[in-house]
């Protein structure tokens, strides 16, 4: 499945671009803290260009038959000042906002604070409604002193703050060994990460699953091998078929929406396209893989 084709009109002539239903906003960067005016900007350009990160080719986004946008975030506040912007070029969204308690341990150095970003999420979640508003801890990293006992600490500290104000707790288990850059990265800070083993990626989940029950909100592992069904915990499709369709109820475009075969094997999201640039993010995360 492929977004369709169509020509653009632009000042240097016709040009040929992609024009997608859903925009992702952004796997890359945090589009929602650091690129606002860009956003808005090309929005009322009605296109934009995107940078292939493998061989530097731009592709050109028509925003023509742009409908749905998903949002992706550790500090939403900037977008949030703005969404009434969003909302005049006729979008319906919904949020991702990563939310861990790292702070101790500096893996995100740029982020507010925590209780800062506690507080943007209730007003965000005011804004755009509890469905629409999903509550990432993601990753859990472990590492001598982030045992998984203080990690499930963490998220419940989090959690008792943010959960009224949300649906979903969506978290994978970090996986640092096929990403150099972030393994070298890691290493220069002082970082030493250590793997969960299987049964204890089980047990874990198992409790996130409890402590979700406990807030009642649902508990979803995103892009793992390992399925937690048992222990009470779905797949995550983070564009997620069911929230689209929830934003645009008996549309035929989007209940036609299939999964994305560009995504990572155990990734269930259907088909969006990605409009960040890679290296633009100003958060500083230790383990981030873009």
């Amino acid at each position: 499945m492929k977004h369709p084709a169509v020509t653009l009109a632009t000042a240097a002539g016709p040009v040929r671009a992609i024009a997608p239903l859903v925009l992702s906003a952004s796997r890359a960067t945090d589009l929602p803290a650091f690129h606002v005016d860009w956003f808005l900007d090309r929005l009322a350009a009605g296109f934009c260009e995107w940078r292939n990160p493998f061989n530097g080719k731009i592709q050109i986004v028509s925003f023509a038959r742009a409908r749905a946008a998903v949002f992706w975030s550790k500090n939403p506040a900037p977008l949030l000042k703005r969404l009434d912007e969003v909302d005049s070029f006729g979008l319906r969204y919904y949020f991702h906002f990563t939310l861990n308690d790292y702070g101790q341990e500096n893996l995100e150095p740029g982020v507010p604070p925590l209780a800062e970003r506690i507080a943007t999420f209730r007003r965000l979640s005011d804004r755009v409604g509890a469905e629409n508003l999903i509550w990432r801890f993601d990753p859990l990293l472990r590492t001598e002193t982030l045992t998984p006992e203080r990690l499930l600490a963490k998220l419940r500290r989090v959690g008792d703050a943010v959960a009224p104000y949300t649906r979903r707790l969506v978290f994978s288990f970090a996986d640092i060994e096929p990403y150099a850059k972030v393994r070298r990265n890691l290493a220069r800070n002082g970082v030493a990460p250590l793997p969960f083993s299987v049964a204890e990626m089980h047990e874990t989940a198992g409790k996130i699953a409890a402590l979700c029950r406990e807030w009642g909100i649902e508990a979803a592992a995103c892009a793992e091998p390992e399925d937690f069904s048992a222990e009470g915990v779905r797949r995550s499709s983070c564009i997620d078929p069911e929230r689209l369709c929830a934003l645009f109820p008996g549309d035929p475009e989007f209940a036609a929406l299939k999964r994305d075969g560009g995504q990572r094997r155990f990734c269930g999201c259907v088909l969006s396209k990605d409009i960040g640039f890679y290296h633009s993010c100003r958060h500083g995360c230790l383990y981030c893989y873009a």
